[in-house]
């Protein structure tokens, strides 16, 4: 039950805000559970890597900036999470941050007659990312991706 425009601008602003921590915003999901507005958000360092200290530090000035910003009108709770070994990869920086590493990735339209590959990534460009797999190498779009993760 998703919804990021439960808050407008929350998410821009969020980003913004991270960004200027040394901080990535992987994920943002904001929900009503019983009477709260619950906004979810997986936040790591950009080489990966942050720690439950740094998240609960996260989740305090980030609250402290919804009360400054005067952005939620209603109960709300704000959860800071690391996004995990298994995060997503969404954007081309997080595959250049994976390289030589294997990665599944669910596609939108089958490529080589498949909706699902694994293979590791060999190289990132603009528009695609460059896998190794056992069939050859393989250019898969940004666009054709759903999903991506690594696989441990």
């Amino acid at each position: 039950m998703e919804n990021k425009k439960l808050v407008p601008g929350l998410e821009s602003l969020l980003k913004e805000f991270l960004n200027v921590q040394g901080l990535d915003l992987v994920e943002m999901e904001s929900h009503r559970a019983a009477r709260n507005l619950v906004v979810r958000l997986s936040v790591d360092k950009p080489e990966g890597g942050i720690t439950v200290g740094e998240c609960s530090k996260v989740n305090r000035r980030i609250g402290d900036l919804i009360e400054e910003k005067n952005l939620i009108q209603e109960s709300y709770i704000v959860e800071v999470n690391s996004p995990g070994l298994d995060r997503p990869l969404k954007t081309r920086q997080d595959f250049r941050r994976c390289p030589g590493r294997k990665v599944k990735f669910f596609l939108i339209e089958p490529i080589n007659g498949k909706i699902e590959v694994d293979g590791v990534i060999s190289g990132v460009s603009e528009d695609a990312v460059q896998i190794c797999t056992p069939a050859g190498d393989c250019f898969i779009p940004f666009s054709q991706i759903h999903k991506a993760k690594q696989i441990f």
